[in-house]
C-alpha cells in the first residue's frame, strides 16, 4: 500500500476513462473512506449518490455542462459520478457558523471528497472533483429533497491509458508555508 506522500503526488484529475464498470464493492470503499472524514462537531453533513445506471448517469452527466460552456465535455465518458449532498447541520452548528462567519459543511465535504479521492488512487481508481454543474435539475434527476445542496459531483472510473504522473505544478513551498507570522519568508 503506497504511503500517503506518495497518494498526495500521484493522484491526479483524470479526464480519460475505461469504458469499464467500478465494481460495486469498490464504490462501497469509497463510500466507506468518505464517511470515516473528519467534521466539525462530528456533523458528518454529506450523503453521497453514486451514479452509474447508464441512462441516469448521462443525463447527470450532461448537467455538468451547458451548450456554451467547455467545462466538463468528459463527464459522459466516466463509468460513475458520484454526487455529494450536504446535509443541513443541527441548529447550534448553524448558530456557530454564523457566529464565525465559516460554512463549516462545505470545508467538511472538501475533505471529505479529499478521502474518496485518494482512496481511489489506492483502488486503481481515477477522479476529478467538479464544482461546474446544474444543482436543480441534477436535485431533480436525483430526488435530492429541496433545502439539502449539491457540493460536490466527483467523476470516478479506471483511467484510460498508462498516462505517467506529470510533475504537479505548485506554488513553491516559501509560498504557502510561514511559521508565527503570515510573512515569516523575510526573517
Amino acid at each position: 500500500m503506497p504511503d500517503f506522500m506518495t497518494l498526495a503526488r500521484t493522484r491526479r484529475s483524470v479526464r480519460s476513462y475505461q469504458s469499464r464498470p467500478v465494481e460495486r464493492e469498490k464504490l462501497e470503499d469509497l463510500a466507506e473512506a468518505l464517511r470515516l472524514a473528519p467534521s466539525a462537531s462530528n456533523q458528518q453533513p454529506w450523503r453521497i449518490v453514486f451514479v452509474d445506471e447508464v441512462g441516469l448517469k448521462d443525463q447527470v452527466a450532461a448537467a455538468t455542462y451547458g451548450p456554451t460552456s467547455g467545462f466538463n465535455r468528459f463527464t459522459p465518458g466516466a463509468p460513475v459520478l458520484a454526487v455529494i449532498v450536504i446535509e443541513p447541520p443541527r441548529l447550534l452548528n448553524q448558530i456557530g457558523a454564523a457566529l464565525k462567519r465559516r460554512q463549516y459543511p462545505l470545508i467538511d465535504i472538501g475533505i471529505a471528497a479529499a478521502h474518496l479521492c485518494l482512496r481511489a488512487v489506492e483502488l486503481g481508481l481515477g477522479t476529478c472533483m467538479l464544482g461546474w454543474f446544474d444543482e436543480r435539475k441534477i436535485k431533480k434527476l436525483l430526488g435530492v429533497p429541496g433545502r439539502r445542496r449539491i457540493g460536490l459531483v466527483v467523476t470516478i472510473g479506471y483511467p484510460a491509458g498508462e498516462t505517467p504522473v506529470a510533475d504537479k505544478k505548485r506554488k513553491s513551498i516559501d509560498e504557502v508555508r510561514a511559521f508565527n507570522s503570515y510573512d515569516s519568508r523575510s526573517a
